[in-house]
């Protein structure tokens, strides 16, 4: 009978735990448009930045790295922009790396490459209707 008390405690235990809240900081260490010219990358990044919360596999990871890539050189043209943000984020974005904009940053440090479970999905996109429920406007438009 103690087993089965135990059961949902242990279920839980077994999701990885609870994944933070959604935020974005557009293109982290780059700027999210251009200075000069009226390009404007800023929804790459927003986009890119919920894969990276999120987390996942290797696979993942490298998929989301893409999509930037290829959303960049969509915006701007620019193959050199686009392949410098791609190796940016390959080169920084590591889930090893102790840093804000890791590969799983809504997860806990010791998370690294991991598939989300179902649970896991579920809750992360409960928090991102939260997120978007509570922040109406695109976090990518000047005011």
């Amino acid at each position: 009978m103690l087993a089965l008390g135990l059961l949902p405690v242990l279920a839980g235990c077994s999701s990885g735990g609870q994944i933070a809240d959604f935020h974005s900081d557009g293109c982290s260490l780059f700027p999210d448009r251009s200075l000069i010219s009226e390009e404007d990358w800023c929804d790459c990044c927003f986009e890119h930045d919920i894969a990276y919360w999120m987390g996942g596999t290797k696979e993942e990871r490298l998929a989301a790295d893409i999509a930037l890539r290829e959303c960049i050189l969509e915006k701007t043209g620019n193959t050199e922009l686009a392949e410098l943000m791609y190796l940016g984020v390959r080169a920084g974005g590591s889930p090893y790396f102790y840093n804000w904009y890791r590969w799983g940053y809504g997860w806990s440090y010791e998370r690294k490459y991991q598939q989300l479970t179902p649970d896991e999905r579920a809750m992360a996109e409960a928090k991102l209707e939260t997120y978007f429920a509570s922040n109406p406007a695109h976090p990518c438009v000047d005011d």
